[in-house]
């Protein structure tokens, strides 16, 4: 039995995937139609940052998913450009969401090459941010922190108490 329990905790991820966020978990919305960023955690949001998203609505997918995947320095595959080149355009910092049923390897909140893209609609599907926006994200969220994106005219205030982030007053 201890060899089951041992196993278990091992393989078990290191942040909860189920039912998230509760009021004092870290949690991200993305609002497509401000091209902004509300970093939430113990129960408020933090900071606000704007973001580069989708050149068409259909590219940014709309939903909450999980980050799967955190890469310092990541490669740019499609166009063979290693991590931390001044060309490689996902910049310092990789944050891999689960969105359509991908592992985390396709969409993502990044940074860019191109800081003049920031707030802007020109990325084929990810969330691009400044370097050091990313960096901070990156530090203080861990893998399982849910992600909701969406297309709206509320508040960040009013996403994150509809989805449970912040508490209802």
């Amino acid at each position: 039995m201890a060899y089951v329990l041992s196993f278990l905790l091992f393989f078990s991820p290191l942040w909860p995937l189920g039912e998230n966020p509760r009021v004092g978990d870290p949690y991200l919305i993305i609002n497509k139609q401000t091209n902004k960023l509300a970093y939430i955690d113990k129960g408020m949001i933090q900071k606000v940052f704007p973001v580069g998203t989708g050149k068409t609505q259909e590219l940014t997918p709309e939903g909450e998913f999980d980050i799967v995947m955190k890469v310092v320095k990541p490669w740019y595959i499609k166009k063979n450009i290693p991590g931390g080149s001044p060309k490689n355009p996902l910049g310092s910092r990789w944050l891999g969401f689960n969105a359509l049923g991908t592992t985390g390897n396709k969409y993502g909140i990044h940074g860019t090459n191109n800081p003049s893209s920031i707030g802007k609609y020109v990325s084929q599907g990810c969330i691009r941010m400044n370097n050091k926006d990313v960096e901070f994200l990156y530090d203080r969220i861990p893998i399982g922190t849910k992600v909701f994106i969406v297309k709206s005219a509320k508040s960040f205030e009013q996403l994150a108490k509809e989805k449970g982030a912040i508490r209802k007053e």
